[in-house]
């Protein structure tokens, strides 16, 4: 999910802990366990500090560790031990166990997007995307809103929270049906379909789909029940080929490859350069790809610039290939 929603998240984790006899009666822990909720339900997103590396190493790493099993334990230990220093005589294991919540409830929620996270490492590297609710669902986020406004006008925070919880359950309920229509009505369309990728968008009645089959991938959208076809291409794995070889040598498409499960590539002879490129299918806006990865070599198959990441034009693209050359 998005940060604001993480962060609504965690209060309502710290009011939902007024329901613990161990922090009803006492402001101090009630202080230290909504720190340790808002935290910690942050906590797993602190790997987007390296973007300012650079986008390969955010791509490949952003939700790996730190939303992996070990991670659940790691975050809450760490929370605990520097709460408990700088707030001595609060209960440690009240303060594990809500930021444990909170930690845990962020890797849950994010697995609910296409975008996902690689929960299981290390036990598997596989991301776990269910696709069922887009990065920032306004129904989720102002349903918190609401709910923290009513603690604010004196509803208890405890039972406030918990109601809104049980709604959001139903509500996590309802999308995966509605997720599940669209996979049905889409094998209907293409039963000899291998795989179909679901992308849910901030509108409830529309998801971004691509459907696979042996021979072809068909780009559409859902909306209200319709299904409505784009573009499709040509399924051509990747080929064994002294060109491409090459490029995936190459960091940024390495990146790429390690998170997208469905693209189409190409590869175009220019003046003095080859350029391949590979274009993630699944986030189609407005008649454009916006993730690439585009690779640029010589004569000698020498990687001359590269560049993964979103971009929204052409011109935008190419300005940062030839940023990278220069660096």
């Amino acid at each position: 999910m998005d940060t604001g929603t993480h962060v609504v998240m965690g209060i309502a984790i710290g009011g939902l802990a007024t329901l613990d006899p161990n922090v009803s009666g006492d402001p101090t822990m009630q202080s230290a366990v909504m720190i340790a909720a808002i935290i910690g339900s942050q906590a797993p997103d602190f790997d987007t500090v390296l973007k300012l590396k650079n986008n390969a190493v955010y791509i490949r790493n952003h939700r790996g560790i730190t939303h992996s099993l070990p991670a659940l334990l790691v975050w809450p230990v760490l929370l605990t031990a520097g709460i408990t220093l700088f707030m001595p005589g609060v209960e440690w294991l009240t303060i594990f166990l809500w930021s444990l919540l909170a930690v845990v409830l962020h890797v849950f929620v994010d697995i609910f997007n296409a975008y996902g996270t690689q929960a299981l490492r290390p036990i598997s590297n596989r991301w776990i995307a269910l696709g069922v609710i887009n990065i920032f669902d306004p129904f989720i986020f102002f349903m918190h809103l609401g709910a923290i406004a009513m603690w604010a006008f004196g509803s208890h925070p405890g039972i406030t929270f918990l109601l809104l919880y049980v709604v959001l359950a139903l509500y996590y309920i309802w999308r995966i049906y509605e997720k599940q229509k669209v996979v049905k009505h889409a094998r209907r369309l293409h039963p000899n379909a291998t795989h179909i990728f679901v992308s849910p968008t901030i509108r409830w009645n529309q998801f971004h789909l691509v459907i696979r089959t042996p021979t072809t991938l068909y780009v559409a959208e859902s909306r209200d029940n319709q299904i409505n076809f784009f573009e499709k291409y040509s399924f051509d794995p990747i080929p064994d080929d002294p060109v491409i070889n090459a490029a995936r040598k190459d960091k940024n498409l390495a990146a790429f490859l390690s998170f997208s499960p469905t693209y189409r590539w190409e590869v175009e002879m220019k003046d003095d350069l080859t350029e391949v490129r590979f274009v993630d299918l699944r986030y189609r806006s407005k008649g454009h790809y916006p993730f690439v990865a585009i690779v640029q070599l010589d004569d000698n198959l020498n990687i001359l610039s590269s560049y993964t990441g979103w971009v929204f034009s052409e011109e935008t693209l190419q300005k940062k290939l030839n940023l990278e050359e220069q660096l």
